[in-house]
């Protein structure tokens, strides 16, 4: 695998990582009443979850690039 692809998936991973976080983190506020706090925390997740995507496409690209040419 490229060092480009290695890198978007490397991203990604990192991004699915602290979206997930802060999923938590939502979960706990929306608990607790905090709806504020959770949506806060709710919209931040979303972000990441829009990068991590982002990361994991050009994952694909790089990939398709390094070994789709024949």
């Amino acid at each position: 695998m490229s060092k480009k692809a290695a890198e978007h998936h490397k991203k990604a991973s990192e991004h699915l990582t602290h979206a997930a976080r802060h999923h938590g983190e939502a979960a706990k506020h929306h608990e607790a009443g905090h709806h504020e706090k959770a949506a806060h925390h709710a919209h931040t997740a979303s972000g990441h979850m829009i990068h991590a995507r982002g990361h994991a496409e050009d994952a694909v690209k790089a990939h398709a690039e390094e070994h789709g040419k024949k």
